[in-house]
């Protein structure tokens, strides 16, 4: 693992798989360009990435400081939210209870706590702006469902369900991030649709389920854009790589290179993720990318015609799936996951930021997921097209704790960071970028943005042994 943690970061792959969230793409901003070369001015922030993290900064930096000398400047090496954020599930779910228990005894119940009040919070805040900002993201809060096929996770999730419950006892907690259901095998069955086994023929020994929600992670960050864009505050660059950050001659901003010309910045943000160490060495080997694959895949024949009501993720020993059903008219299902099932156990997807392939054995894997979950009899006859209707990989960002960096660069003055969300983006990054702009105003907020997720220079220096979650 080691070895793959410190492999070489790349820019983005110029020739990545197609996403499914991003066929068709939106034309009027997925190669948008404010101009054919970057400002020749002093600008003032240069936020590089756009996706929910770049966006939720620069929505926050306007708000803040229209007011400020240069505006905001944000650079995309590829198409408009063509990374990570462009390329998930679309869940917007926190499954905060299987972490709990490890936070509570590293870290204290009352960090424990915070952390999952923050996740809770994250998730309403995205639907709440997509909302009152009538963003056409297909934004929908609904329960989910983790099935469990393991008999020791199925008892480590019980025991967490109660611990978090004692954990949340102010009023209201027990409504939203509190509220659990814990389902028996064949209640699990009847209500979920599940047909009792999972693919290596484990039978259901329990399920959980709880608030979350789903959302068309595209759809909401061009909106976010487009709102960012609406009166020149900010300017964007896609198809514009930055391709290294030094300071200026004269040490007093911020030179970011690209093939458009060099940016003079007196703040640079890194919302790269599992890209940051290309443009920061400082982060080689503590924000290490691993590869995922999703597929969408059309219902079969005796799945319900208006589509599953829940999102889902099945639980086994040594990994998962997870599973977005696309709400409204287009009744796909999409999953992905699959890594434990692979060829090596996963092992060669660290450390590659090659979006531009898939990983055969996954596609098998994945290929008969969803019938096998749901079972012959409830999933029917596929659909005469074929099962996957798209297939694709992305790039995330992971840590050696788990947690996301978030803050100014350790001895790097005018550095920013918010990057590195261990493949839960929707429901870290946002509010995770809030807190940015709010650091960066060297405001206090310390009480409501969980500490561990502060960038430390100790924090950096740990070693990456695999995921957390």
């Amino acid at each position: 693992m080691d070895i793959r943690a410190r492999l070489p970061v790349s820019l983005p792959h110029p020739n990545h798989t197609t996403s499914y969230w991003q066929s068709p793409l939106d034309g009027s901003l997925a190669d948008f360009l404010s101009a054919e070369t970057v400002p020749g001015d002093i600008v003032d922030t240069v936020v590089i990435g756009s996706g929910i993290t770049g966006a939720g900064v620069a929505w926050n930096l306007l708000q803040q400081e229209k007011k400020r000398e240069g505006g905001v400047v944000m650079l995309e090496a590829r198409q408009t939210c063509s990374s990570a954020t462009g390329r998930n599930g679309g869940h917007t779910k926190a499954a905060s209870y299987r972490t709990f228990p490890s936070h509570a005894q590293t870290l204290g119940l009352p960090l424990a706590v915070k952390i999952a009040r923050f996740e809770y919070a994250n998730i309403q805040a995205l639907h709440t702006f997509a909302a009152e900002h009538n963003i056409e993201c297909e934004a929908r809060s609904c329960d989910t469902v983790d099935v469990i096929y393991d008999q020791k996770q199925w008892e480590e999730c019980v025991n967490a369900v109660e611990m978090i419950r004692r954990g949340f006892v102010e009023p209201g907690d027990e409504k939203g991030v509190g509220r659990y259901t814990l389902w028996s095998a064949e209640e699990a069955k009847t209500a979920f649709l599940v047909g009792g086994i999972g693919m290596d023929g484990e039978s259901v020994k329990g399920a959980v389920s709880y608030e979350a929600g789903s959302i068309h992670a595209s759809k909401f960050v061009y909106g976010v854009l487009k709102l960012c864009l609406g009166d020149g505050s900010m300017r964007l660059f896609t198809n514009t790589p930055a391709t290294k950050i030094e300071k200026a001659a004269d040490n007093a901003c911020w030179a970011v290179h690209t093939p458009r010309g060099i940016i003079r910045a007196r703040r640079v943000v890194l919302a790269t993720n599992a890209y940051t160490s290309f443009l920061c060495d400082k982060f080689h080997g503590s924000i290490v990318p691993l590869r995922g694959q999703v597929t969408a895949q059309r219902p079969g024949s005796n799945m319900p015609p208006s589509g599953l009501q829940n999102t889902y993720s099945f639980i086994y020993n040594g990994g998962y799936e997870y599973m977005t059903p696309r709400p409204g008219s287009i009744p796909d299902i999409i999953i992905g996951g699959g890594l434990a099932k692979s060829t090596d156990q996963g092992l060669g997807e660290y450390g590659t930021t090659d979006d531009s392939s898939l990983n055969s054995s996954i596609s098998v894997y994945l290929g008969g997921a969803a019938k096998t979950y749901f079972g012959d009899e409830t999933w029917g006859k596929d659909d005469e097209q074929g099962r996957v209707k798209q297939e694709w990989t992305g790039i995330m960002g992971y840590t050696p704790d788990g947690f996301p960096f978030v803050g100014e660069v350790p001895d790097i003055e005018g550095m920013w960071i918010a990057a590195a969300f261990q493949g839960h983006g929707m429901v870290l990054a946002w509010e995770s970028a809030r807190a940015l702009v709010g650091l960066m105003g060297r405001e206090d907020v310390s009480n409501w943005f969980p500490s561990p997720f502060i960038v430390t220079e100790e924090r950096i220096g740990r070693r990456f042994e695999g995921r957390r979650s």
